[in-house]
């Protein structure tokens, strides 16, 4: 699946706005996309460490 047909899993404004309050920086529109996979990597671990623990509910433990 390419870039384009992902969806978007982050609020761009919140994550721009988070980053604009912590340094004063600018965000460019691209991290959006980086940030999605990184928590897509995030949710897919964390379904497997539930999987193993034989259980149908994520859990804050497994991230």
């Amino acid at each position: 699946m390419s870039n384009e047909e992902k969806e978007t899993l982050v609020v761009a404004s919140k994550l721009k706005n988070y980053i604009r309050s912590q340094s004063g920086m600018n965000t460019s529109a691209s991290v959006i996309g980086v940030i999605s996979d990184k928590v897509r990597e995030m949710c897919d671990q964390a379904i497997e460490n539930a999987r193993n623990d034989k259980r149908k509910t994520v859990k804050d433990r497994d991230f």
